[in-house]
């Protein structure tokens, strides 16, 4: 196996941490592998695009998500540092209306799985940020949502030390308690 993958406080939503090898030429380790994903992971998904995002720092991006063909997404950082964040949106989920964070760096080498019926944004912490997002569904404009990511039910830690920079399309996004959900 070339990973281990840590549960977090939403049983569905897993962190992985890649085998990695190191010696004087440098590092290296197996960022994707099927076969060890549908094994210790989750089964019955396959990757159909991969979206590569740049920011700087202090930047939040999300809360995004899809309302039709909902995209599970394996979210990767190759530089720089974020806390990424996944607000599980699925009605019938014990842990409906919960989220969970990780810090995800090019240091740490960790990626999350963020399943379908997830909202799921990230906040630069670092000079800047590239953050790699793999998603099971292609992006259909016309079935995106933005959940508000400062809203107060459900009170996300973002690590903020002043106000984030946000688009137009995150600083208009929908009340937890309006949104569509799953």
């Amino acid at each position: 196996m070339t990973i281990q993958v840590k549960h977090t406080a939403i049983r569905d939503v897993k962190l992985i941490e890649p085998r990695i090898v190191s010696d004087m030429r440098g590092v290296s380790f197996d960022s994707f592998d099927q076969e060890d994903f549908e094994e210790h992971v989750a089964r019955g998904y396959r990757f159909v695009q991969e979206r590569h995002s740049v920011a700087t720092h202090n930047v939040l991006c999300g809360l995004y998500y899809q309302i039709q063909r909902p995209q599970g997404k394996l979210v990767r950082v190759v530089n720089g540092e974020v806390v990424n964040v996944a607000v599980d949106l699925r009605r019938r989920s014990p842990t409906f209306g919960r989220y969970v964070r990780a810090r995800l760096s090019a240091a740490n080498c960790l990626q999350l799985w963020v399943p379908p019926g997830f909202a799921n944004g990230f906040h630069v912490l670092s000079d800047v940020a590239e953050v790699l997002c793999k998603t099971t569904e292609k992006g259909l404009p016309e079935h995106e949502r933005t959940l508000q990511w400062d809203d107060p039910d459900i009170a996300i830690e973002w690590d903020l030390t002043n106000a984030p920079v946000t688009s137009e399309r995150d600083s208009v996004g929908t009340r937890f308690s309006v949104a569509d959900v799953y």
